[in-house]
């Protein structure tokens, strides 16, 4: 039974591959090939139905969709109907019945794995031997998305307590795993935006085993909990946080390695509720650690002092001005969560389901990462780090080469291939040491009064 289903399966992917080859995928197809979406889709023991909207349809339709500026369902079928024509093919229908249903069959798992293993490789591929020796850094930070109020997506996610029902939007509360030398992002966890062990930590102890033994974790100070630093060493995974600012640490140091340079010592404080005893137990019952004062003496920025702590104690090694340095990369993250949220539109959510705003949320992310490997790939042929290169620019640079690949021959490909990487390496991240800006904003929104009643309340006193 396995090996005819393998066999259709491997005749879909041919088939599909070859109508595909000549269009807007083929730009991202060397990335994401036919072959390795086959692989998974059999790893995921995915059963490949005899339709017009097979997986990897679907699934090249899902991510051209969450790419598109519409990020409409009608969109997404206009725009294969229109692929289709061009090859000579007979269109599929207008309606969008069919594939909204085809991407309810697409397993959440699937657009999961692939955007988590599109991200590990070019993490693993590039290195910073200016940072840490070399070593692979991992930015950590949360956000929240929003999505439609349906009672399906409320019961999951629910509102803010502080709104009233039917005048908010469900909130889930996300954190992502984002690498620092490319910007890929590594792993992502989903969770309610609702009370105690629903908070940014709980969902970055979900992602531990993300993390590889060599690299090193980089977050603020939500994460510098004695736990995160405990676990994920015993890990092999060593971390930079910042020091949370009412944490008292005097008392417990215990060697000093330069100015305001110390080692802590820290006791093992009581087991809490979601750790389980062997856990506990396993756990030394001292912690030492690295704790740096840290002068930030550049005009207009906003911390004037802050205090990181390491697991990184070797003072020779990791010198406390590399660290310093290090962290001030940690914005690169708040920068990457912009880019996955407006930019690419991911802040307000459109499925009104919870597993479909999951999915949608990982077709972001697979797109995401896609992007980013050629970002990757122009900066390598134009020596150029990767960071040195727009996403905004490189988002828009693929969507203007979209029509020539679609209407182009093979001969002309690689040609087109090589202008728009020579075009993607052109739009450059503008050297801006020491930039800052007020945190406000010169455009007025538009006077609307503000809806203090649910809308089927307010259309019926409208209606009388």
């Amino acid at each position: 039974m396995w090996n005819s289903i393998a066999t259709w399966v491997s005749h879909q992917v041919r088939s599909q591959h070859q109508q595909w080859s000549g269009k807007v995928a083929s730009v991202l197809h060397e990335l994401l090939p036919a072959q390795r979406v086959q692989r998974v889709l059999r790893e995921e023991g995915v059963w490949v139905r005899a339709c017009q909207y097979s997986p990897l349809v679907t699934l090249w339709t899902f991510l051209l969709q969450v790419l598109s500026s519409d990020h409409s369902c009608r969109d997404a079928v206009a725009r294969l109907r229109a692929m289709q024509t061009a090859d000579g093919q007979a269109p599929c229908s207008p309606d969008t019945t069919a594939y909204c249903k085809a991407r309810q069959r697409l397993p959440e798992r699937v657009c999961a794995r692939l955007a988590r293993e599109v991200g590990r490789e070019l993490h693993g591929r590039l290195r910073d031997p200016s940072l840490l020796g070399g070593r692979p850094i991992v930015l950590v930070d949360g956000s929240t998305l929003s999505m439609p109020d349906t009672p399906a997506n409320q019961a999951e996610y629910p509102q803010s307590s502080s709104q009233r029902p039917g005048l908010g939007f469900p909130i889930a509360r996300v954190v992502a795993l984002i690498s620092l030398t490319c910007g890929t992002v590594l792993d992502f966890a989903i969770g309610p935006c609702a009370g105690k062990e629903t908070g940014e930590t709980s969902l970055f102890r979900t992602l531990w085993n993300a993390l590889k033994p060599g690299e090193v974790v980089l977050g603020d100070r939500f994460f510098a909990s004695y736990w995160d630093l405990a676990m994920l060493l015993a890990r092999g995974v060593d971390s930079v946080f910042r020091q949370h600012q009412l944490r008292i640490t005097a008392w417990q140091r215990v060697r000093r390695l330069g100015p305001g340079d110390w080692l802590l010592c820290l006791p093992k404080p009581a087991r809490p509720p979601w750790m389980s005893r062997a856990e506990y137990a396993a756990l030394a019952d001292t912690l030492t650690v690295r704790e740096i004062e840290v002068e930030v003496r550049v005009p207009g920025f906003r911390v004037k002092h802050l205090t990181l702590v390491t697991t990184l104690v070797d003072g020779w090694i990791t010198p406390a001005e590399e660290l310093a340095r290090v962290y001030r990369d940690r914005w690169h993250v708040e920068l990457d969560l912009r880019s996955i949220k407006v930019t690419m539109q991911m802040d307000v959510l459109r499925c009104k389901s919870p597993e479909m705003v999951r999915k949608e949320i990982w077709m972001h992310l697979l797109a995401y990462n896609l992007i980013r490997t050629v970002m990757a790939e122009a900066a390598l042929r134009h020596d150029l780090a990767p960071r040195a290169v727009s996403f905004t620019g490189t988002l828009q640079t693929l969507w203007a080469y979209r029509t020539l690949i679609e209407q182009a021959r093979w001969p002309q490909h690689d040609v087109l291939y090589e202008q728009m990487l020579e075009a993607i390496a052109s739009h450059r991240v503008g050297n801006r040491p020491n930039r800052f800006e007020p945190r406000a904003v010169k455009r007025r929104p538009k006077p609307h009064a503000l809806l203090t009643v649910p809308r089927h309340e307010a259309k019926r006193r409208l209606a009388a």
